[in-house]
């Protein structure tokens, strides 16, 4: 007959208590870093849009300030062609001085995508 020590007769003394407060100190101490990391990841995030919102600013908000005038790089578009590729998305490169073959690559300036962003303005098509 097993006694209340948790001797089952084999002489074998298991006591589950000390593994179980490994276990709960383990369990606590990785969900209380994982509760911390996204906390402030996600408050770091918040905190680093809001400044870009009001570092560059919003072309709504730039509408609502006196002394606004339309970008004349971009014509108030935000946008131009790519000055690089000049819009084909590819340009003629090669490593050597004087090239047998050239090969088309995607523009690093653009991305391949033929148009980009005003540096005069930021983007936002108002100085």
């Amino acid at each position: 007959m097993a006694s209340a020590t948790g001797d089952d007769g084999d002489g074998v003394n298991l006591n589950f208590l000390p593994l179980l407060r490994t276990l709960a100190r383990g369990a606590a101490v990785t969900l209380g870093g994982i509760f911390s990391v996204v906390t402030i990841s996600s408050t770091a995030i918040t905190l680093f849009t809001q400044h870009t919102q009001h570092q560059f600013g919003s072309p709504s908000s730039c509408i609502k300030k006196k002394n606004t005038s339309l970008c004349d790089a971009c014509r108030g578009k935000g946008f131009y062609m790519c000055k690089l590729c000049k819009g084909n998305a590819t340009i003629e490169w090669s490593p050597l001085y004087d090239p047998v073959f050239i090969n088309p690559c995607l523009c690093p300036t653009c991305d391949g995508h033929r148009i980009q962003r005003c540096l005069n303005c930021i983007g936002t098509g108002y100085i």
